[in-house]
C-alpha cells in the first residue's frame, strides 16, 4: 500500500521510537541516545543504540538499522503496511486508503528494501571478519577509524562470485536480489554478485534506510568506483551520498556548523570526502554520485540549506565542473535559494587537504566560498574585454546567462548585479584616464621653476574653461533627458555609463537611473519619476525637471518627438563626454610649450584654441545660445 509521504513523517513523529523499542530491550539513557542489548543478536556487551530525535536505531555489532516502522516489521514479523497501520492505532491517526496497485508497489519496495539492508548487514559483517582484512588495512591508510566505519557502517564485498548471493539465498528468492540491484544476470549463465573485491559505501535515502551501494576496487580494477545500478529504490541523479548524516548535523546545532561563518551544508566530489569531513567536525558534507550535480539534487540541498557551498579544485577541470553546477542552477534559483562555490588548491580534494593541512586550512577555504553570481562573474570576465567588440560580446554572454533564470524577480536582480559590474568597469577605465589628467594638470600647475621660458606672445583666444554653473546645467539636461524618455536608455544605456558627472548628487541619480532600468526595463517617465520618488530623491528630481533647466533645452522636455530626443542626446553626450576630452588636450598642448617652447608646441597649443572656440560656436547655434 502507498502512503502519502506526509503521513508517514507525521506517524514517525507521533509514535515515540523509544518507547515502541524499550517494550522489547532494556533501553539506558546516555546523552542524547539509549543504550541497550540488541534484540537481533546475542551479545554481553551493550552495542545497540536508539537516537530518538533522529528516528532511528542503530546495532553496532550486527549492524541492523532502521526507523520505528522498520523495527514494528521485524520484531513483530509484520509486512509494512501492517506496521503502518499498528502504529497508527497507536497514535491515534487515521491511515489512508489507496489504490490496490498502490498497495503492491509500496510492499514491493519495502521487500526490495530489506534485501538491500540485509546485503549491507553482509557487507559489514565481511569487512570485520577475514575475508576484510585487507579492505580494513586500506581503509586504515586513508585514515579511517572503527568509529568512523561503523557509523557509515562501511562494509567488502568478497572476490567470489556468488559470496552475497549464497548468503541471502535462503531469505531472498534470485529474482529479487536482481532486482534489488545486488545480483548481475549475463545474457547465458548464472547470475553473479554485482559488487565483488570493493570496499563498499553504502548510500541512505532522506531517512538514512540504505537503497543502494558505491564500490571501490581493491587493486587495479576497473572501474575504480561502481554504483549500484538503477532500481525501484534507487535514482543516481536524484540521491546524494551523507544527506540523512547532513541533515542530522544541521540539527546538532554547534555540530553543523563548527566554526564562526562556516556554512550550512558543504557539498564534495566522492565518498572519502565526505567522511573525512565529517570526521574533522564538518558534519553537514554530502557528495553527488560521481557525477555532475543534477537540478534534483541541488533541490535536496535546498532542502537542508538555502545556500550550499560546493567545493571544486582550482585547476581548469574545476573551473569545467563550476560552470557546470552553475549552468544547472541558473533556471531554478528563487528568492533565498542560491549555491556558493570554494575553490580548494590545485590537486587537492578535502580528503587530502584535512590529512596534509588540517581542519583550519579547509575552514579557510570554505570562508572564502564566493556568490554564483560572483562566479558567473569571473567566469564570464577571463576572455580579454579589451575592444568594443569583446566589450559587447561580454554584455551578451551575461544577458544569456540572466534569461536563464526562470524566476522574473531573480532575474531582474541579477540583471541589475551586472549592469551595476559593466558600470563599475567601465568607471574604473574613465578614473584612470581622469588619473593622468589629474596628474599633468597638477604637474602644469606647479612648473619646474628651473626651466627657462622663451618670451612669447598672450594666448589668443585662450580658452578658459566653461564656466563650472554651465557644466552642471547640462548634466542636468541630460538627466532630465533621460528622466522624461526613459526608453532611450535601451539604446545608449552603455554610453550614459561611460559619463562621470562631477556633482555626486547628479552621479548618484544618475547611478539610480540605470539601475532601476536595468531592473524594470519597461518603466515608462511616470514610473521612473514614482520610484525616484519613493526612494528619496524627490528634491534632486524636482531640481533637474524644474523650468530653469528646460527652457533652453525643448528636446529634453516630454513633449519632444523621438529623432528631437535622439539628436539632443547626441549633442550633449558629445559636449560632456567630448569637450572634457578635447581641454585635456589644450591642457597637455600648454604642459609641452612651458616645457619646450617652440613654433611647433606653440602652433599645436593654437590649433586646439581655435578646435575649442568653434566647438562651442557649434553648441551654442544647435541649442539656440547654448545650454545655460
Amino acid at each position: 500500500m502507498a502512503f502519502p509521504p506526509g503521513f508517514l513523517d507525521e506517524l514517525r513523529a507521533r509514535v515515540s521510537l523509544a518507547a515502541v523499542v524499550g517494550r522489547r530491550v532494556a533501553l539506558v539513557k546516555r546523552g542524547r541516545e539509549y543504550i541497550g542489548l540488541c534484540p537481533f543478536h546475542k551479545e554481553k556487551t551493550p552495542s545497540f543504540s536508539v537516537v530518538e530525535d533522529k528516528g532511528f536505531y542503530h546495532c553496532f555489532g550486527c549492524g541492523a538499522h532502521g526507523d520505528v516502522i522498520g523495527f514494528a516489521m521485524q520484531k513483530e514479523n509484520l509486512t509494512f503496511p501492517e506496521a503502518v497501520e499498528q502504529l497508527a492505532r497507536q497514535a491515534g491517526l487515521e491511515v489512508p486508503r489507496g489504490t490496490r496497485e498502490e498497495r503492491e508497489t509500496a510492499e514491493r519496495q519495502a521487500t526490495v528494501q530489506a534485501a538491500v539492508e540485509a546485503a549491507c548487514a553482509f557487507f559489514e559483517a565481511t569487512l570485520h571478519g577475514p575475508q576484510g582484512r585487507e579492505a580494513r588495512l586500506y581503509l586504515e591508510r586513508r585514515g579511517l577509524d572503527l568509529a568512523t566505519l561503523r557509523r557509515f557502517r562501511l562494509g567488502y564485498a568478497p572476490d567470489p562470485r556468488d559470496g552475497l548471493k549464497r548468503a541471502l539465498a535462503k531469505s531472498f528468492p534470485e529474482p529479487l536480489l536482481i532486482e534489488a540491484g545486488l545480483l548481475r544476470r549475463p545474457d547465458s549463465g548464472d547470475s553473479y554478485d554485482y559488487f565483488r573485491n570493493r570496499v563498499i559505501f553504502p548510500i541512505g535515502d532522506r531517512r538514512g534506510r540504505i537503497i543502494a551501494f558505491g564500490g571501490r576496487v581493491l587493486g587495479d580494477g576497473q572501474p575504480k568506483y561502481l554504483n549500484s545500478p538503477e532500481t525501484s529504490l534507487f535514482h543516481k541523479g536524484r540521491v546524494l551520498y551523507g544527506w540523512a548524516q547532513a541533515r542530522a548535523g544541521l540539527s546538532g546545532g554547534a555540530a553543523a556548523q563548527p566554526g564562526a561563518g562556516e556554512p550550512s551544508v558543504i557539498v564534495a566530489e566522492g565518498y572519502m570526502d565526505v567522511i573525512a569531513l565529517h570526521r574533522a567536525g564538518f558534519a553537514t558534507a554530502v557528495a553527488p554520485l560521481g557525477t555532475a550535480l543534477t537540478e534534483t539534487q541541488i533541490e535536496e540541498l535546498w532542502r537542508l540549506a538555502p545556500e550550499p557551498v560546493l567545493c571544486f579544485d582550482g585547476d581548469a577541470a574545476g573551473l569545467r565542473a563550476a560552470d557546470r553546477a552553475l549552468e544547472r542552477a541558473l533556471p531554478l534559483l528563487k528568492p533565498g535559494h542560491s549555491l556558493r562555490f570554494a575553490t580548494l588548491p590545485a590537486g587537492e580534494d578535502p580528503d587530502t587537504l584535512l590529512l596534509i593541512r588540517g581542519r583550519e586550512a579547509m575552514s579557510e577555504v570554505l570562508a572564502r566560498a564566493k556568490p554564483l553570481a560572483d562566479v558567473l562573474w569571473d567566469l564570464e570576465t577571463m576572455r580579454p574585454v579589451d575592444t568594443p567588440e569583446r566589450r559587447a560580446a561580454l554584455e551578451q554572454r551575461l544577458e544569456n546567462r540572466v534569461r536563464a533564470v526562470a524566476d522574473r524577480t531573480v532575474q531582474g536582480h541579477y540583471r541589475s548585479f551586472f549592469r551595476e559590474r559593466l558600470f563599475r568597469m567601465r568607471r574604473r577605465g574613465n578614473t584612470n584616464g581622469k588619473a593622468r589628467s589629474d596628474r599633468a594638470g597638477r604637474d602644469f600647475l606647479d612648473p619646474n621653476p628651473g626651466i627657462a621660458v622663451n618670451p612669447r606672445p598672450p594666448f589668443e583666444g585662450k580658452p578658459r574653461g566653461e564656466p563650472s554653473y554651465v557644466r552642471g546645467r547640462r548634466q542636468q539636461v541630460l538627466l532630465a533627458l533621460l528622466l522624461n524618455h526613459p526608453r532611450l536608455l535601451d539604446e545608449v544605456e552603455s554610453e550614459v555609463a561611460l559619463l562621470e558627472l562631477a556633482d555626486p548628487r547628479l552621479d548618484k541619480l544618475c547611478h539610480e537611473i540605470l539601475r532601476l532600468h536595468a531592473l524594470k526595463p519597461d518603466l515608462d517617465a511616470a514610473a521612473l519619476k514614482l520610484h525616484l520618488t519613493e526612494s528619496g530623491y524627490t528634491g534632486v528630481v524636482q531640481g533637474v525637471l524644474s523650468p530653469e533647466v528646460l527652457k533652453h533645452a525643448a528636446f529634453a522636455r516630454p513633449e519632444a518627438d523621438a529623432e528631437m530626443v535622439r539628436t539632443g542626446w547626441y549633442q550633449i553626450k558629445d559636449q560632456l563626454l567630448h569637450q572634457p576630452q578635447l581641454m585635456q588636450q589644450v591642457a597637455e598642448a600648454k604642459q609641452r610649450f612651458v616645457e619646450d617652447p617652440n613654433d611647433e608646441t606653440w602652433g599645436q597649443l593654437q590649433q586646439l584654441q581655435q578646435t575649442v572656440l568653434e566647438t562651442k560656436k557649434e553648441d551654442d547655434g544647435a541649442t539656440g545660445g547654448g545650454i545655460r
